[in-house]
């Protein structure tokens, strides 16, 4: 079998990435599987994802902060 193992940075195995084929060839002869041989693919985020998971004050004050962080850059060069 020819599997791949994920690391982490310490080099601890945290999962093992099994060939297609060969997941096939196991979840057929076991019928408890079965369930786990549907892989759920999950899209990306588009950024109309995340609108309204912060107020438009708060919004509005962080753009504010920016701006003035980016005022104080230019004026110090």
């Amino acid at each position: 079998m020819d599997l791949q193992y994920v690391l982490d940075n310490e080099g601890n195995q945290t999962a093992v990435i099994i060939p297609i084929e060969e997941w096939n060839t196991i979840i057929s002869k076991h019928q408890d599987l079965k369930s786990l041989g549907k892989s759920k693919i999950v899209s990306p985020k588009k950024p109309s994802d995340y609108s309204g998971s912060i107020s438009k004050d708060l919004g509005n004050q962080m753009i504010g902060d920016i701006e003035f962080s980016r005022n104080q850059w230019k004026r110090d060069i």
